[in-house]
């Protein structure tokens, strides 16, 4: 039972990113994303985070908003998007409702907005 229960933690992680729908990226990588011009950057902070600091050319959607899913039904499902939070925690979860809703191109920014400061990316205010 023992070595059933300790194969079973060791594929779990493989069972856990299978179903992630999205390209994982840190803020380098994220930063050649975006300065191909050619996806959508959407930040799931709240408006207050994102007013004090956030990626240029970024769209604030909050996830904790009531009408998070209709804002991003608004969106073009087959663009390229980017998306982040301030550590990755939020923008893990908002992944599944994009997933939901059909996106099809997701990249997440591990690390988040965090991550994206540290490495020294640009940030507007």
């Amino acid at each position: 039972m023992k070595h059933l229960l300790t194969t079973l933690l060791l594929l779990m992680p493989a069972f856990v990113f299978a179903e992630d729908p999205a390209k994982h990226v840190k803020a380098d990588e994220a930063a050649k994303i975006i300065a191909e011009g050619k996806v959508a950057i959407i930040d799931v902070r709240t408006a207050e985070e994102f007013k004090d600091g956030h990626i240029t050319g970024a769209q604030n959607i909050d996830i904790m908003a009531a009408d998070f899913e209709t804002q991003l039904t608004k969106l073009d499902k087959t663009q390229p998007t980017l998306v982040h939070c301030q550590a990755g925690g939020r923008s893990m979860r908002a992944l599944k409702v994009f997933e939901k809703l059909g996106f099809t191109n997701l990249i997440h920014l591990d690390e988040g907005f965090g991550g994206w400061e540290a490495a020294g990316k640009p940030v507007e205010k």
